[in-house]
């Protein structure tokens, strides 16, 4: 069955569906995504690179993964299932905590653009993963101060993964949580 993502209004308001490989072009409508950072006890953050085979930002570095959420399901749900689906990883949904839910972006890159509201959600834990190489060309940790300080001085990651985790680090509720979490 071919994936679809599901088109928005301003307002988050379901417009209808269209199949992901034909609504990612130089003019992508509006549609909605989802983000997750996932986090180990060390504080490091699980960085992927994006297949070659993506039809966006491929080979770009990214957050841990992020993705298009079915008809009917929550950016929870979502998150969980391409989790699974790219990294290999099992994480409960109750681990799964929405930061910022109305986060919303367009980013342009090499002609194709991304167009999404895009809650953005956090996980703490030390999961075994084993990434899909259709999906994920390479993984890496790196500490959370560490990457904030790497996207302030260049731009080797995806647009969405740099203002995300900007936002992440200046919101009371995800700090609280890295700091309950992390070591």
């Amino acid at each position: 069955m071919k994936e679809q993502v599901v088109l928005v209004d301003e307002n988050n308001k379901k417009l209808g569906l269209e199949d992901k490989y034909q609504v990612h072009t130089g003019e992508t409508p509006l549609h909605r995504g989802f983000s997750m950072f996932i986090f180990n006890s060390k504080g490091e953050l699980l960085l992927q690179q994006r297949s070659d085979k993506k039809i966006t930002w491929p080979s770009v570095w990214s957050n841990s993964v992020c993705g298009h959420p079915a008809d009917g399901e929550s950016p929870q749900e979502a998150a969980k299932r391409r989790a699974e689906f790219e990294l290999g990883m099992q994480i409960e949904l109750d681990e799964i905590k929405l930061i910022l839910p109305n986060y919303r972006y367009r980013y342009e890159h090499k002609g194709v653009v991304e167009n999404e509201i895009c809650p953005v959600m956090v996980a703490f834990g030390d999961y075994k993963f084993n990434p899909n190489p259709d999906e994920v060309k390479d993984v890496r940790f790196v500490k959370w101060g560490d990457f904030l300080e790497e996207i302030s001085k260049a731009n080797e990651y995806s647009e969405w993964c740099q203002e995300e985790a900007m936002l992440l680090n200046s919101n009371s509720e995800f700090k609280k949580l890295f700091s309950e979490h992390t070591k």
